[in-house]
Order: C-alpha cells, then structure tokens, then sequence
C-alpha cells in the first residue's frame, strides 16, 4: 500500500512537471525567440543560436527616414481615437443596459458581439467594400471604426458590469439629498464606475494596437501601422524589424494588463452578462 501511494504520487508529480514544463515553453519560448532575433545580427540554418549579436537594426527601425516610428505614432493616434469612439457608445450603453429596464436586454448586448461571431477575414473584406463605396477606404476614419467595431465587444459588456456593480442605493440616496438624475450620473455612478471603465479603455487600446486584419482590407496602403509593418516585415524575411516591431507592440499591452488587473476587481467582473 505504501509503494503504491508513494508510486502514485511520483506519478502525479512528474505530470504535474511535465504540464507546467510544457506550458512555460508554449508561453516563453516564442517570446524568447523573439528576444534573440531582435538583438541578432548574423543568424541563419543550421545554427541554433545567432552567430552575431548587435543593435544595428534598432537603429535602421527608429532612423528618421524609416517607417517604424510614424507607423509606431499612427498607432497609437488611431488607437486613441478608437478609445474615444468606443466609450462615447459604451458608456451610455453601459449605463442604459445596467440601469434601464429595457425590453430585449440580453439580445441587445448579444447583438455587440456579432463582430466576434464570424470569421474576421469575411467581415472585413464586406466592410471594405461598404467602406470603398463610402470614400473611407484608406483613410484613419475608416480604419477607426473598423477598429470600434471591435472594441465595442469589450467596452460595453464591461462598461454594462461596471455601472451594475454600483450600489444603487448610493444613487437613491444622491436623488434623495435633491440631486437630479443628471448630477447623480456625474457625481456619484460615473467615480464608482470609472475603475472599471478604465478598463474597457485600455482593452479597446490594446485591441486597436495589435488589429491587423481591419487595417489591412481598409487601410492599406494609404494607412500604415505597426501591425502592418511586422506583416510586410516577415513577408520579406526580415526577422529581426518583425521582432522589433512585435517587443514594441509587447510592452504597452503587458504594462496595461497589470494596470487592468490593479483595477477590474473580482465584483465588477462577477456582474459581467448580469
């Protein structure tokens, strides 16, 4: 009895190793790969690591006649105005959705993730061609909202569980103290919800950062981000401006996540869908 038990434990033991081997090396393995070839000079078959290590094509990135750095701020300019996009219909969406009785209510925030529903490739080739009919192909407007259309998914379901999180007897008690409907919103359900809508901000930042299909169909040529630029970058073999591009897009995304997780709490989560 006691060799079993100790056998069945070595057993489990070794699983447990192996699963967590196995899922460091699925998480840290291409990133560590991506590290190597961004610092990598000389690297090619049948090597197992870079003959030659340098900075030379961070330099040839960030040059003032390279693309890297425009398409770097055209990032983020489109991805700021997204943010606006979103919450401007996230918010009173949210809000409406957390607060109204409002007939249909599951349908209508189901209805939000219809972009989600369907393969991207096919939904941006028809919004491309909607788009080319309207003039907003290769443009930033059209690019935003195709980039909108994909952070809504994100910034009303939370928006929705931010607002639903707040104690509504906190609003009873502003309107009972004579505050309208108006300044209750302002003063007290709007603070309350901020964390959480925060949140719904960076998620639809980081979305619009590292979006590549929308852009592609809607704004290339004219529209270059950095997205696209690792694209053409590793389409021509050039591993090490692809990789660089990538650290770039890694950076904002893992500092923003450890800011979401500061902020987007265990209730506000809890209400999502409810």
């Amino acid at each position: 009895m006691v060799a079993a038990a100790l056998s069945n434990n070595w057993v489990r033991t070794v699983t447990r190793v192996l699963t967590m081997s196995l899922l460091a090396f699925a998480i840290f393995g291409p990133i560590t790969n991506m590290l190597l070839w961004a610092v990598a000079e000389v690297w090619y078959f049948p090597y197992k690591l870079p003959l030659e290590y340098g900075f030379s094509f961070w330099e040839r990135v960030f040059r003032p006649e390279g693309n890297a750095t425009e398409a770097l701020f055209s990032s983020i300019w489109i991805a700021l105005l997204t943010v606006v996009v979103s919450l401007a219909i996230a918010i009173p969406a949210g809000y409406a959705l957390a607060r109204g009785k409002m007939p249909f209510r599951y349908l209508i925030m189901l209805l939000f993730l219809l972009p989600q529903a369907f393969p991207a490739v096919a939904v941006h080739m028809n919004v491309a061609r909607i788009f080319y009919g309207l003039d907003l192909t290769g443009s930033v407007v059209g690019v935003v909202l195709v980039h909108a259309s994909q952070g809504l998914v994100f910034s009303v379901w939370i928006a929705t569980a931010a607002f639903a999180a707040v104690d509504a007897e906190l609003e009873a008690a502003a309107r009972n103290m004579g505050a309208g409907r108006w300044r209750t919103f302002v003063d007290v359900t709007l603070p309350l919800a901020l964390p959480g809508i925060m949140a719904s901000a960076i998620f639809v930042f980081l979305i619009s950062m590292d979006e590549f299909t929308g852009t592609y169909f809607v704004g290339a040529p004219d529209v270059v981000t950095l997205p696209m630029l690792l694209f053409t970058s590793s389409m021509e073999g050039n591993y090490q401006i692809a990789s660089i591009s990538s650290l770039i897009l890694l950076v904002p995304s893992v500092g923003f996540m450890l800011f979401i997780e500061r902020f987007l709490k265990a209730d506000v989560l809890a209400k999502v869908g409810n």
